[in-house]
C-alpha cells in the first residue's frame, strides 16, 4: 500500500498493520481535504469500515484525542508531532477509540506495516 502512495502524496503516510488486533487495512486513496492532498486508508473491523485520513502537521500537534458523533458516524481526531489524524466510521464509539490508540501506539513507535502486497487499491473501493 505505501508504495502507491509513492509520487502521489508529498509525504509518507504512516501504513500500520492492524490485522491481529481485529482491524484489516482493506485499501486505500489519495483524496482532497481542504485543498491539500491527504492519505485515505481504509481499515475494517466486522462489517464497518473505518477511514483514516492523514496529512502532515504543521504546527505544535494536539495529542489529545478529540471525538464527535455526526449523523450516526463516530469520528475522532489528534495529531503527533509528525502527522494529523481524521477516523471516521459508523464503529460504536469504544471500538473506534480502541483503533485511534491502536494507531497512536504504533505510529509512536514507528513500528509500520511492510508493502502489502494483493490488497485493493482505489478502484475496488467503489
Amino acid at each position: 500500500m505505501k508504495p502507491w502512495f509513492n509520487g502521489k502524496l508529498d509525504f509518507a503516510p504512516p501504513v500500520l498493520d492492524l490485522t491481529t488486533q481485529g482491524f484489516p487495512l482493506v485499501g486505500g486513496r489519495l483524496d482532497y481535504l481542504a485543498n491539500r492532498s491527504v492519505a485515505a486508508l481504509v481499515y475494517r473491523h466486522r462489517q464497518h469500515l473505518i477511514h483514516l485520513f492523514v496529512w502532515p502537521a504543521a504546527a505544535r500537534p494536539d495529542t489529545a484525542r478529540h471525538t464527535l458523533t455526526r449523523q450516526g458516524y463516530q469520528v475522532i481526531y489528534w495529531s503527533d508531532t509528525a502527522m494529523h489524524y481524521w477516523a471516521i466510521s459508523d464503529l460504536n464509539a469504544d471500538a473506534l477509540k480502541s483503533f485511534s490508540s491502536l494507531i497512536q501506539e504504533q505510529a509512536a513507535t514507528g513500528r509500520v506495516a511492510p508493502a502489502a502486497r494483493g490488497l485493493p487499491g482505489p478502484e475496488d473501493m467503489r
